[in-house]
């Protein structure tokens, strides 16, 4: 059974690749976007002799790239998507991609592994402490929140609507903060970093962690668990830490980082002030935070992962010793 990875370059994409190349009988088709990429999983697949590994260097909105990466497989798990940039950029490489990647995929059906996000989901809607599962409404107003969020909801809709069309089997997995080696420093779920200051916005909210190796094992689990067909499922692990625990051990194991605590209350005001004068200058300003953007990221609201479990995960690494990994290898980046 061969299987191709998108976006495999990238952080996931690497922990992903890794664990497939791992299991017996491993036919894997890489697509990534540069040589570097190509070549840092071909020195990783070094380590697995037994596995066959093929790189294609090419990029989602190139359609004989497409065509290519597409050619022969059997299970495709959909990992590529643009993190940041324009809004024009973000949607290019994250809903536009993924459209070109369905029509290459039309004939034979396929099963299809896609990556998606919490941010899917209406949290603004949910009351504070909430517990957000898998029968949590979807986002009503995708245009209301950030736009990576937009683009995922957007991302997630076409593929099941064109599954359902075409006839793939469609698996979908919706990843918390991804972290571990390599990975971002701090969530925006924490707080953000305003001219050298760091504004604590989470305060006492959970943060809904996952290590990026529990994250690709999950991948794996549901694309071959047979009553994962047609589900969707949340990947956070156990064990998760307050917004402030989180920043204090980094503050601590990490950097000295100065702070300032916000209250939920505090900034609600400040949104409700920033969205006025947006308003007033005609767009000058433009509305980085709103009341809307504020609910779904620092209202509080806890987590649930069973529906994963059901199926056979685990976290195989602890949240504690993730955190301690990860702290150990920002401070040695920091310090290089």
């Amino acid at each position: 059974m061969k299987r191709l990875v998108t976006g495999a370059g990238g952080f996931l994409g690497r922990a992903l690749v890794e664990k497939l190349l791992a299991r017996p009988g491993a036919d894997l088709r890489c697509l990534v976007r540069s040589e570097v990429q190509a070549d840092r999983l071909r020195a990783l697949a070094l380590a697995y002799p037994a596995a066959q590994l093929e790189v294609v260097t090419g990029n989602l909105l190139a359609r004989d790239d497409v065509a290519r990466a597409v050619d022969g497989v059997d299970v495709v798990y959909h990992l590529a998507a643009s993190l940041k940039g324009s809004p024009a950029d973000i949607f290019l490489n994250t809903v536009v991609a993924s459209n070109r990647l369905l029509d290459a995929l039309a004939g034979p059906p396929r099963t299809i592994v896609m990556v998606s996000s919490l941010g899917v989901y209406g949290t603004a809607a949910l009351g504070h402490n909430a517990v957000l599962d898998e029968a949590t409404p979807l986002e009503p107003h995708p245009e209301r929140r950030d736009v990576y969020s937009h683009a995922k909801w957007r991302q997630e809709k076409l593929f099941r609507d064109r599954c359902a069309h075409d006839g793939h089997r469609l698996v979908i997995l919706r990843p918390g903060v991804i972290y571990g080696p390599g990975g971002a420093p701090i969530s925006a779920r924490v707080g953000l970093n305003l001219f050298g200051v760091f504004l604590h916005l989470g305060g006492n909210n959970v943060i809904p962690l996952t290590h990026v190796e529990n994250c690709a094992d999950a991948i794996v689990a549901a694309s071959e668990h047979p009553d994962a067909v047609g589900q969707a499922f949340n990947v956070i692990d156990d064990d998760l830490p307050t917004s402030r625990r989180y920043l204090s051990r980094y503050r601590r194991d990490v950097a000295p980082l100065r702070t300032l605590w916000i209250p939920y209350g505090a900034m609600q005001a400040l949104s409700r002030t920033v969205e006025w004068y947006h308003r007033y200058s005609r767009g000058q300003l433009p509305a980085v935070f709103t009341r809307y953007k504020t609910a779904t990221l620092w209202k509080g609201t806890r987590f649930d992962n069973g529906k994963l479990k059901r199926i056979g995960w685990s976290p195989r690494i602890s949240t504690r010793d993730g955190l301690r990994a990860s702290f150990a290898w920002l401070r040695e980046a920091k310090s290089a």
